[in-house]
């Protein structure tokens, strides 16, 4: 044995000279750097990975107009919150990376609408198809395919996950073929993510083959290999080894010292001193310190550590050949588990888009185009956009998630109470604190519910191109913009508008943007400058298929030259641009566009004078008024002051005005009273639902009565029947024989000669006996009676009456016959 010491670790190293321990030992180097070079290249790999899902998310974006329409719109944000829904970590990159990439044509974006009206319709019809990919270690899936691509061994971690991705898919086969045998319609109904998962090759034998091998902690079982499970063995013996003989080297020397503990360095098993006393066993010393004591590794235990350290190789060595086994196994379906992969992946970014429509309420929009000649025309065809009571999704995710934190607040506030009430010695002035706390917390919830975001109608007639929109400031004019530029990437990306009822809308190529302060510093440009750049190129840009939003045209100058600027640019987009846009303005000559142009329409936002609020709800065909001086006058201005703006703004802007105002408070009860008709409409629906449902009712009962009714008439013909055929059969035997029989023993009781050879016969037991006769006559032996089936006389020779039966004579033939088939 040869000792050596390594100053950089401090310690004084024991190797063996035997052969099997340097074998053993260079096998262990091996290993562990094959596995440090596989996590290196892993590590790179996924890096490469993200750089190049980056460039890609970049590029998507594109340059210039389009990656700044999309940063006004705040429309990262939004793919944010979608991909968040996302169950794995690749799920969400790739969700993200597909939004902002965007469809291309119009058929991409009905491909990933009905996608997404296939996920929905798994969530709302079917709760056993509900896709949660949440449990998936997805990223030590990749890393196991690409350690199998390289041949390397698996972790035992990697092989776990790659069995649990292998059983979700099979789960999601297993559970769409039960919904295909209860309703054979749900393959069709839920296409194309239900030929998704049906084209998976699930590879159950890997999974049990894995299984068989790994433990689902990730570690190799003992019963993998006869090899592993002895090496294991032998580790486990010499660790006992190794702990009595240090157990008993503490016991020896506890008597000098009490500071002695176990202690293991790189595995090996180590005494670890809090003093420098002197020792009472020699040892190695592998780090010491001023004051801090010593770690030492006695003589004795030196050998055991080093077959340990050997065996501990042995078991790595075992553990990789049996992981290497599932590599080996894996590459002979290598193409079916990277599409598997693959599908997984697909599958749960389709999820997030419809759990993100589900949660947030939306409406899948009706797409068509004006472009394609194969596309779907517009349905309603009195609108180019149809989109009522649409929500801004920032705006309401946002307000979800002050309602969450506020709602969560009120109730750790409500814990607390709770918990201070079960103990004892609280101070009062302490529980009015935190009963004073709740009530603020309380009144913040309801504020908030009370402060909901305000859905806007978005109404846009087939024939109009350019839509001017005119209100007051912070009257909600850009979030009327923003939340139609959001909703047209939204329906182009796939996902679901929020909206509360159906949207029809035309599909857009692009979306282009100039909204807020756009200023170059290095390009030296101010905020009008910059405006006028980003409008010249969304211009150039545009297209027949473009959505056009400028917010605030023609401003940033002086007001004449801006109102001139702002005419002449929208009705250049009328005539030859895109093919809608919308113009926010506080420029009045703008409004007037609509009276010599159809292109043109005219909205503003509405304005509560009496509040002297906006409200957030946009009037249609009417243009805004200036609201300066009469909120001027409202809040307190001297009147001198109010009456002399109005002269100098001019009586002509006044009664235009007072036309204007007109307008909106006939706008305005227009709008009540149709919102007055839908409540009366949705009642009347209501009530003819109900109606229909008792009417359902109603003839179910009457079905089931009448059912009641026949069935009881059945029953009782069946009766009436067996009673009838009892009597026929009776009738046949002589129904009334028996009674008769009893009358004649009654009557010839006192007959002692006659009483067993006589009955008594009444004249309704024979059938020819003529009505009118009622004489009862007596058969007797002797008689001579008439035989009608043979039609002949017989001589009566006895007779049974308990049988009701007579024996006769007809000729050299006697008979038995009955006393009903003979006549006196």
């Amino acid at each position: 044995m040869a000792m050596f010491s390594t100053p950089s670790a401090n310690m004084i190293l024991v190797s063996s000279s035997s052969s099997n321990n340097n074998k053993g030992t260079i096998r262990l180097k091996n290993i562990i750097f094959i596995k440090l070079k596989t996590k290196n290249k892993a590590t790179s790999s996924r890096k490469s990975s993200s750089l190049k899902a980056a460039a890609a998310a970049s590029a998507s974006g594109g340059g210039g107009v389009f990656e700044s329409s999309r940063r006004v719109l705040e429309w990262d944000k939004v793919c944010d919150g979608v991909a968040s829904f996302a169950g794995t970590s690749l799920g969400t990159q790739q969700t993200k990376a597909q939004l902002l990439e965007s469809s291309s044509s119009f058929q991409e974006s009905v491909r990933l609408l009905t996608e997404t009206d296939a996920a929905v319709a798994m969530h709302t019809h079917h709760s056993s198809l509900i896709m949660d990919f949440t449990s998936l270690r997805i990223t030590l899936v990749q890393s196991c395919i690409q350690n199998a691509h390289r041949g390397f061994p698996l972790l035992g971690s990697e092989a776990v996950a790659l069995a649990s991705i292998i059983s979700l898919a099979d789960s999601l086969q297993t559970n769409l073929i039960s919904a295909i045998k209860q309703d054979s319609d749900c393959l069709s109904r839920f296409m194309p993510v239900s030929q998704m998962i049906m084209d998976i090759s699930v590879n159950r034998p890997l999974v049990k083959f894995i299984h068989k091998l790994v433990d689902q902690d990730g570690s190799v079982k003992d019963s993998a290999s006869p090899s592993l499970k002895r090496f294991r063995e032998q580790v486990r013996l010499l660790e006992r080894k190794l702990y009595r003989l240090m157990e008993s080297l503490i016991s020896s020397e506890m008597t000098q010292t009490s500071s002695l503990e176990l202690s293991n360095v790189d595995g090996r098993w180590c005494i670890k001193s809090g003093t420098d006393l002197k020792r009472g066993f020699d040892g190695l010393l592998l780090s010491s310190g001023s004051g801090t004591g010593s770690i030492v590794e006695p003589l004795s235990a030196v050998p055991l550590n080093d077959e340990l350290q050997q065996a501990r190789a042995s078991v790595a060595k075992a553990e990789a050949d049996v992981l290497l086994e599932i590599t080996h196994k894996m590459q002979t379906d290598l193409d079916d588990i990277e599409n598997l992969f693959s599908a997984i992946i697909q599958l749960d970014v389709i999820n997030a888009r419809a759990t993100y429509s589900i949660s947030f309420g939306g409406t899948s929009p009706e797409l068509f185009s004006f472009e394609d000649p194969v596309a779907s025309q517009p349905t309603h065809e009195k609108w180019k956009l149809y989109l009522p009571r649409a929500y801004h999704p920032l705006l309401l995710q946002q307000h979800r998630k002050n309602m969450y934190k506020a709602m969560k607040d009120v109730s750790d506030a409500t814990a607390v109470i709770r918990r201070r009430r079960q103990q004892a010695g609280i101070a009062s002035q302490k529980e009015e604190g935190t009963y004073t706390r709740l009530s603020y917390l309380e009144a913040k919830v309801a504020k908030l519910k009370q402060s909901s975001p305000v859905p806007v109608d978005i109404f846009v007639a087939q024939k109009t191109r350019v839509l001017v929109v005119t209100g007051p400031n912070t009257g909600g004019k850009t979030i009327f913009l923003k939340t139609v530029g959001l909703a047209a990437l939204m329906a182009k990306s796939g996902l679901y508008v929020l909206s509360s009822e159906p949207v029809k809308m035309p599909w857009f190529d692009s979306v282009f943007a100039d909204i807020g302060d756009e200023q170059s510093l290095s390009q030296s440009l101010s905020t009008f400058s910059g405006h006028l750049k980003q409008t010249s190129d969304i211009r150039a840009h545009s297209t027949s298929q473009s959505l056009v939003l400028l917010d605030e045209v023609g401003a940033g100058t002086n007001p004449l030259e801006g109102a001139a600027l702002g005419m002449s640019l929208l009705e250049c987009f009328a005539e030859a641009g895109a093919l809608l846009t919308m113009a926010t303005t506080h420029h009045g000559e703008l409004k007037t566009l609509k009276y010599s142009n159809d292109a043109f329409e005219n909205a503003c936002m509405e304005f509560d004078e009496v509040n002297l609020k906006p409200t957030y709800r946009i009037l249609w065909g009417i243009p805004g008024r200036s609201n300066a001086i009469s909120i001027a006058e409202r809040l307190g201005l001297p009147n001198v002051v109010v009456e002399n703006a109005r002269e100098l703004h001019g009586t002509a802007s006044a009664e235009i005005n007072e036309v204007i105002e007109d307008m909106e408070k006939l706008k305005q009860k227009l709008h009540e009273d149709i919102h007055e008709a839908r409540r009366h409409l949705k009642l009347a629906r209501e009530l003819n639902r109900n109606l229909m449902v008792s009417e359902h009712k109603i003839r179910d009962h009457i079905t089931t009565k009448r059912y009641r009714k026949i069935q009881e008439i059945s029953d009782a013909g069946g009766v009436a029947r067996s009673i009838l055929n009892k009597k026929v059969r009776q009738h046949r035997v002589s129904p009334n024989l028996a009674s008769k029989v009893d009358s004649m023993v009654a009557s010839s009781s006192s007959q002692s000669t006659h009483k067993e050879d006589t009955i008594m016969l009444s004249t309704s037991d024979v059938e020819q006996q003529p009505q009118g006769e009622k004489k009862s006559k007596v058969v007797k032996a002797g008689d001579v009676v008439h035989v009608s089936k043979f039609n002949k006389k017989a001589s009566v020779l006895k007779v049974d009456p308990s049988k009701g039966e007579i024996l006769v004579q007809i000729g050299n033939m006697k008979l038995k016959l009955r006393v009903a088939d003979v006549v006196i």
